[in-house]
């Protein structure tokens, strides 16, 4: 996720923690906390696992815990953005709420299609609304990130909306053929080291057109993008 170009008033550790933080724990906790400790706490808080055999209340139990210290995290991020800026982006307010509501469902119904399916819903609502915005002749993406392309012009950013508006459609579709066709762990591991760095390195791809249509390149717009699923 990312915290718009309001994020241009944080810090840089303050901007990473609220861009990737939550994806980091989600992750670590996913693969560095015991399975054994997951079904433990699990355990401490409902007895639904005795229902299941062993294996099937390992996953559930490490998918439980992750997607909790998921949701955890997320919900740090916002408002530590919040304290830092005075608000939460429209863009961190809609990648942060469905974490919330998706992790919430995966972790209520201990289904983990639920906070799978996130991404895929993230990355399909902004593909809409910046292809409703080229449709309509609405800058949206210039609203949202103009102070860090600066002296980017109108064709540029049509461009740039576009090119995202694609790579959105892209991902929403790999998304789901990774969560659909692959393991819950792999899964996993393509949130954070397939859909980060695709994301970073389209970001990057896309400086040598903006800087044709009249980007000033400084650390600010390199870094600037919309956010991950």
């Amino acid at each position: 996720m990312a915290a718009s170009a309001q994020s241009a008033e944080l810090s840089p550790g303050t901007r990473l923690f609220i861009d990737y933080a939550p994806l980091v724990a989600f992750f670590a906790v996913n693969f560095l906390v015991p399975a054994s400790v997951s079904m433990r706490l699990v355990a401490a808080m409902t007895g639904f696992l005795s229902d299941l055999d062993r294996i099937s209340a390992l996953v559930i139990a490490r998918v439980i815990v992750a997607t909790a210290a998921f949701v955890l995290v997320t919900i740090a991020a916002m408002v530590l953005s919040r304290v830092k800026t005075g608000r939460i982006s429209p863009m961190l307010w809609l990648s942060g709420g469905l974490v919330v509501v998706f992790g919430g469902l995966t972790i209520y119904l201990r289904d983990p299609r639920f906070i799978q399916m996130k991404p895929t819903i993230v990355y399909a609502a902004f593909a809409a609304v910046l292809a409703f915005g080229l449709a309509t002749g609405r800058p949206l993406l210039e609203g949202l990130l103009g102070t860090a392309y600066p002296g980017l012009n109108a064709e540029g950013w049509r461009k740039l909306t576009r090119n995202w508006a694609l790579f959105f459609v892209v991902m929403a579709v790999l998304n789901e053929l990774v969560w659909r066709s692959l393991g819950w762990d792999v899964w996993v591991i393509y949130k954070l080291w397939g859909a980060i760095p695709l994301t970073l390195l389209f970001a990057f791809a896309n400086v040598p057109m903006l800087m044709r249509h009249g980007l000033t390149l400084a650390d600010e717009a390199v870094a600037a993008k919309p956010p991950e699923g």
